[in-house]
């Protein structure tokens, strides 16, 4: 707490003291407007604790070397630089996945600084790369600093790093003028980039980006890439021998006019811009669109169509087959060095859309939806070999490919958003939740210490790797990518990892350093979320210097989403927070268990730092 002392006190700040005094009398309860809770309880540093700052520490050290490995000093990453599906663009900045998180979280600055470095030579190098026999790249892979036209799997993939930045660093100002340029893509705010029919309500193409979307069959070549000399000196990643097999892989994807839930992907572009302005116009657009999508999966049954024609009607491009298309629910193709057939639907991509939605609304329309599906779907098993199964695919002949395992798609999201027992059923077994719930005390530490052996693993790996940069894809470094988030997302912030996909971070708490001024823990406090109800939060967090206080903002959501309420804890009173944040000072040495009062979803997401003092 903090007094003014004078000879002569002034009257308001004799109030103050008053009341500060009359709070400690009463349940400790601190005023509203003071906003700090001050915390000097001694705890012994938890093992877990001193895990998860070891972690961030051997991170920093891990993406230094990797960095040094497989990037020059413009940004580039050191590979040969092609257009396709296979190891195209994206798959070069994904070698930074999770950076923007580990330096969230509390990481050192360096992080950072390095995968901003590789974002913005990124962006310069697949400018400068040009195609010869793929038509739309032949004046750039990247075009206004954007995929010049690519599918949802890539262009979200290809996005990730970016699209995650504004949770450390919203205020670079290319950052804020490249969030409002990207969106603008999909709002035909760009004559050169009409992605979006406002009239159907659509995404005209599976294809689409800065230049627009392509409204004709695809071909092998457009997914795959010019020509390129393989055996002796790529391994491709998806198994192929020689480009005739690269080319064989994607002969298939031919059908991409039209809408896909993959598209939603998109809105996250939406999401950022409306998190950053507040402008109602990107609300309004990607409320528009996923509400279109989530009344055609109604009409549909319950089950999302993957094809909308660019005449609005489900399956409008695919002969009437709401199941038709490139990724559909019927897309089972042919892989080329087996002879054997491959399920290829990703239709789950489209959960995006209705996260995004519920996160600036909080209505449960957008989780309903999906939860709907999962059980229409489910209650299609069969019993095949006197076991139940349930399926994956639909095509033709009705549903097909079979599992013994219910279809979860989404599960753990909407259990997360819901936190209603009824939608436990399909997480049973995953050993967060399971925690979360009471049981396995010494899950974290267990968590943690099998990220040090991936860790280990993964620079065992990147000191073995025998290719150079010209006999290296761009997707060869990313297994050695040192960004091991997952585990601390659940257990420091009460999240899920958003994937790799471009989506926005769902958590329950967040952390600033107000000294700093930055976002993230202070360099020497562990933080553990414990306990996630519909209407509270249970957090531990411990400050392991025993010489320095530590000062910590405690943010309700990745993005301000979520209101507090009252802060208690066992033996430093209670805060009548009423904000999306407080701060809390710990003490040298000292640490806390608080049950917090949350209102999930109850605030305008907002990307930018809350005020630190």
């Amino acid at each position: 707490m903090y007094f003014c002392v004078s000879k002569n006190i002034p009257l308001a700040c004799f109030s103050l003291l008053v009341t500060i005094f009359a709070g400690l009398v009463n349940n400790h309860t601190l005023s509203a407007d003071e906003k700090t809770l001050e915390v000097s309880t001694p705890m012994t540093p938890p093992t877990w604790a001193v895990l998860e700052r070891e972690l961030l520490d051997q991170q920093l050290i891990a993406c230094r070397e990797f960095y040094s490995r497989y990037f020059d000093s413009r940004g580039f990453l050191e590979c040969v630089e092609r257009w396709g599906g296979d190891d195209g663009p994206d798959d070069a900045i994904e070698n930074v996945n999770d950076w923007p998180i580990l330096h969230a979280l509390g990481a050192d600055e360096e992080i950072l600084t390095m995968y901003k470095t590789a974002w913005e030579g990124h962006l310069r190098q697949y400018t400068l790369a040009k195609t010869i026999d793929v038509p739309f790249a032949r004046d750039g892979m990247y075009y206004k600093e954007f995929p010049v036209m690519f599918d949802w799997v890539h262009n979200g993939e290809g996005l990730t790093v970016f699209d995650l930045q504004g949770l450390g660093d919203p205020d670079d100002a290319k950052f804020q003028q490249r969030v409002k340029r990207f969106a603008g893509f999909y709002m035909n705010e760009d004559p050169s980039a009409p992605n979006y029919d406002p009239e159907h309500k659509i995404i005209r193409s599976l294809f689409n980006g800065s230049r627009g979307p392509l409204l004709r069959k695809a071909t092998a070549l457009d997914w795959t890439g010019d020509p390129i000399e393989v055996k002796d000196r790529f391994l491709p990643r998806h198994g192929e021998e020689n480009y005739e097999q690269m080319l064989a892989h994607f002969e298939e994807y031919n059908d991409i006019i039209g809408d896909h839930p993959q598209n939603m992907g998109a809105t996250s572009l939406a999401f950022n811009a409306y998190a950053l302005t507040g402008d109602a116009k990107y609300k309004e657009w990607l409320l528009e669109y996923v509400d279109a999508w989530l009344d055609r999966t109604y009409e549909n049954g319950g089950v999302i169509p993957t094809n909308i024609g660019l005449d609005g009607k489900i399956g409008g491009a695919t002969d009437g087959k709401w199941y038709g298309g490139v990724y559909g629910w019927g897309f089972t193709v042919t892989v080329p060095q087996t002879g054997e057939k491959a399920d290829r639907n990703t239709h789950a991509l489209g959960i995006t859309g209705f996260a995004n939605a519920y996160m600036l609304t909080g209505d449960p329309k957008y989780v309903e939806v999906w939860r709907n599906m999962i059980k229409v779907i489910n209650s299609n098993a069969k019993v095949i070999d006197r076991q139940t199964q349930y399926p994956r695919m639909y095509g033709d002949n009705g549903w097909y490919t079979f599992y013994p395992t219910p279809y979860q798609s989404g599960a753990l999201d909407i259990y997360y958003w819901s936190l209603d027992e009824a939608d436990k059923a399909l997480v049973e077994g995953n050993g967060w939740i399971n925690y979360l719930s009471g049981n396995d005390p010494e899950y974290p530490t267990r968590a943690l210490q099998a990220d040090f052996s991936a860790l280990r693993t993964k620079m065992e790996g990147m000191r073995n790797d025998p290719t150079t940069p010209d006999t290296r894809l761009s997707d060869d470094p990313m297994p050695y990518n040192p960004a091991i988030v997952g585990n601390m997302i659940n257990l420091m912030l009460g999240g899920i990892h958003p994937g790799h996909k471009g989506a926005p971070l769902h958590c329950r708490v967040r952390y600033f350093d107000p000294m700093e001024h930055r976002a993230g823990l202070p360099k020497d406090v562990a933080a553990l979320v414990t306990k996630l109800e519909k209407d509270s939060t249970e957090l531990t967090l411990v400050n392991l210097n025993q010489t320095e206080a530590r000062t910590v903002v405690v943010q309700g959501g990745a993005y301000g989403e979520h209101q507090f309420g009252k802060v208690t804890t066992p033996a430093n009173g209670t805060l009548d927070a009423q904000n999306s944040h407080f701060t809390i000072r710990l003490e040298p040495g000292s640490g806390t268990t608080m049950t917090i009062q949350t209102q999930r979803y109850q605030n305008t997401p907002k990307l930018k730092m809350p005020v630190l003092r």
